[in-house]
C-alpha cells in the first residue's frame, strides 16, 4: 500500500525535528529548509533516509526544487511506488 502524502509529511516532520533536537510541533512543513536551520549536512541526511525509508532517489537539486518539507512529501508522494515498511 502506498503511504499517504500526509503520513509522509508527518514522517519527514518528526525525523526533521529529531535532527534538529527541536519540538515536532515547531517544525513548520510549509517552513523552507534555511529557515529551519536545515543546512547541507542535515539536507544530505535527510536525502540518505528518505531513499532508504522509501525507496525513492532524490536528488540534492530536488531539495532546492521542493525546498519545504510539504514539497519533499508531495514529490516523494509522487514516486513512490509501495510503502516500505520500517
Amino acid at each position: 500500500m502506498k503511504p499517504s502524502k500526509e503520513s509522509i509529511a508527518k514522517w519527514c516532520q518528526e525525523y526533521v525535528a529529531d535532527l534538529l533536537e527541536t519540538p515536532v510541533e515547531s517544525v513548520d512543513l510549509d517552513a523552507n529548509f534555511d529557515r529551519l536551520g536545515i543546512d547541507s549536512a542535515l539536507a544530505v541526511s535527510l536525502l540518505i533516509e528518505v531513499e532508504e525509508r522509501y525507496g525513492v532517489e532524490l536528488a540534492p537539486e530536488a531539495l532546492f526544487e521542493n525546498p519545504n518539507l510539504n514539497a519533499v512529501a508531495d514529490y516523494l508522494y509522487e514516486h513512490t511506488e509501495q510503502q516500505v515498511a520500517h
